[in-house]
């Protein structure tokens, strides 16, 4: 085996990773509560709006957290490869580590899951098990011509279609409780659309019976927020677009065309997310991950790659998002901090600054600053850990 020196960092891909985490972390701001106690305030309602998941239909800046998570993990498959191959792995050695870190996520995904609850909690719809659960599909795919991948692309996407297209309605005696939505609930969709709707579904009922192997305090009946285990199938869709995008930037000679390419690509999926869920072929739905998601948040994933592109790699302006590459440079560090040690650390602060340390400012701007504290305390173990160059890597 020949062994070639790795492809140089990108320093745009490490942004775009940094700014995901941001926002998944600044969850703890909870804008929700401010916006709650300002209603007359269209400012926190807004970003209210942006940090909070859609009921179904729709798209808000918090919906694209984990494609754009996804979206990365295709465009780094590329390097990572590359990598590896350059220190003179074998094929064997390199297909090994893929399998152990499909499975490390899958893990660490339901262990965090399971974070205070009294068994553990096998569940398949977070972002670590839905990268986990596609991983070797990806890996597979990027041994391929682009040509082929396309291809593998728009057969997930049909096939996935197809399923919930020809699953059955419910009839006229269908027990809605058994499904945790009412009958009228007011984001159903009617028509054709209505073999997307929450908890009636093809995914559903694989989860009636697939979730159900694991031992469980109660039976799993349904997922309060839709969600579904078979959404990592157009997930991975949604990673094989971040492939593409990543062979493009690693082959990438000419920077305005790659910019050209990158620009165009997210235009053209975006128009054609937005016409499929508008003329009701296929709606627009993050939880359940539809077909049209995976096209319409890709296309966004395309442009935001390639905005934070141009001001990184083209204008070297990758000073200004110092904060963002600590993030993004050690993004499975951040997933986990964000996910464990918050209890902690506000608790500690109540015990060694002040019980209400957060009213400050009063009742209405208390998550603001119990949120700023959790996050500024996460921000210094992660920059130590950058200055220190300790990256988390699985």
């Amino acid at each position: 085996m020949s062994i070639v020196p790795p492809p140089p960092r990108l320093g745009s891909v490490d942004v775009y990773r940094g700014l995901v985490m941001f926002l998944m972390m600044a969850e703890v701001l909870e804008f929700g509560h401010v916006a709650k106690a300002f209603p007359d305030s269209g400012f926190w309602a807004f970003l209210h709006f942006h940090q909070s998941h859609v009921p179904w239909v729709g798209c808000s800046l918090h919906d694209l957290i984990q494609p754009s998570f996804s979206f990365l993990v295709g465009v780094a498959l590329p390097y990572s490869l590359a990598s590896r191959m350059s220190q003179g792995q074998s094929n064997w050695q390199i297909w090994g580590h893929t399998f152990r870190r499909a499975l490390i996520l899958i893990l660490l995904g339901i262990f965090l899951r399971s974070m205070y609850d009294k068994q553990t909690n096998f569940t398949f719809e977070d972002t670590l098990t839905q990268i986990g659960l596609g991983y070797i599909f990806l890996f597979a795919l990027g041994q391929v011509s682009q040509r082929r991948q396309w291809v593998a692309l728009a057969i997930i996407l049909l096939g996935y279609w197809a399923w919930f297209a020809l699953f059955p309605l419910p009839g006229a005696d269908f027990n809605w409780a058994e499904a945790g939505v009412a009958a009228d609930w007011p984001h159903h969709l009617q028509g054709f659309a209505a073999h997307w709707n929450k908890n009636t579904n093809a995914a559903w009922v694989f989860d009636r019976w697939f979730m159900n192997l694991f031992p469980r305090e109660e039976a799993f009946r349904f997922n309060g927020g839709g969600y579904s285990t078979m959404s990592f199938v157009p997930t991975l869709g949604t990673m094989i677009l971040g492939l593409i995008a990543g062979q493009w930037l690693k082959s990438a000679q000419v920077a305005v065309d790659l910019l050209r390419k990158l620009v165009l690509t997210g235009l053209i999926l975006l128009t054609l997310g937005f016409l499929l869920n508008l003329l009701g072929v296929c709606p627009n739905v993050k939880r359940i991950w539809t077909p049209t998601w995976t096209l319409y948040s890709g296309g966004w994933c395309f442009l935001l790659l390639a905005g934070f592109y141009y001001l990184v790699d083209v204008l070297q302006q990758g000073r200004w998002f110092y904060v963002l590459k600590v993030l993004g440079m050690n993004s499975i560090a951040a997933y986990v901090l964000a996910h464990t040690v918050i209890g902690f650390i506000d608790s500690s602060f109540r015990i060694h600054v002040s019980q209400q340390y957060d009213l400050i400012f009063g009742e209405g701007y208390r998550t603001l600053v119990s949120g700023t504290v959790l996050l500024a305390m996460q921000f210094l173990v992660l920059d130590w850990m950058y200055r220190k160059r300790i990256f988390i890597k699985i």
